[in-house]
Parts: structure tokens; C-alpha cells; sequence
């Protein structure tokens, strides 16, 4: 099946709360393949990819993220899909 991607930028406070690991569990779970890293600027960023419906699924999951999070703005954007990424990864 085509897989579909996107890249987001989640803003809010999502470091110190377990955002990544979260995001990691949830993107397990919907079978999709990508990354999640924290940034500089104290955001979080990821890349998912997958089939479509999973994809969206997760794209709204990440206005909630963990119960201690406080997510203010998901800024998401289409990208191309990676095939060398097989699996969810938390990058340092």
C-alpha cells in the first residue's frame, strides 16, 4: 500500500513529560515508522510515516500527547516517506 508522511513541529511544554516515549508507544502501536527528537528550542520534532488513516490518527494524537504535557500548537507538514526508516526511533 503507498505509505504517506509528515514532518511536525509540537510546541507547548512536551520535554521533561515523557513526549517522545509517548509519541514512540503511540506510533508503535499504529504501525508507523519514523523518528521524534527533542529540540533546542524546548519542542518537540518527528517524522511519521505510514499508511493514510494511521498517519492521521497520529497527527491528532499529538495535540494530546502524555497526561503531563501541555501541547500549544502542532505545525505539521506533508513530506516524502523515508523507505530506509523501518521502525519508530527516539534520536537523541
Amino acid at each position: 500500500m503507498p505509505q504517506t508522511a509528515f514532518t511536525a513541529k509540537i510546541t507547548g511544554r512536551v520535554q521533561g513529560v515523557a513526549f517522545r516515549a509517548w509519541t514512540r508507544s503511540r506510533a508503535r502501536t499504529l504501525g508507523l515508522t519514523g523518528w521524534v527528537q527533542n529540540d533546542a528550542t524546548g519542542s518537540v520534532s518527528a517524522h511519521v510515516q505510514g499508511e493514510q488513516a494511521q498517519v492521521e490518527t497520529m497527527l491528532g494524537d499529538l495535540w494530546s500527547g502524555p497526561a503531563a504535557a501541555s501541547v500549544r500548537d502542532v505545525q505539521a507538514r506533508k513530506a516524502a516517506p523515508d523507505p530506509a526508516l523501518t521502525s519508530f526511533e527516539i534520536r537523541p
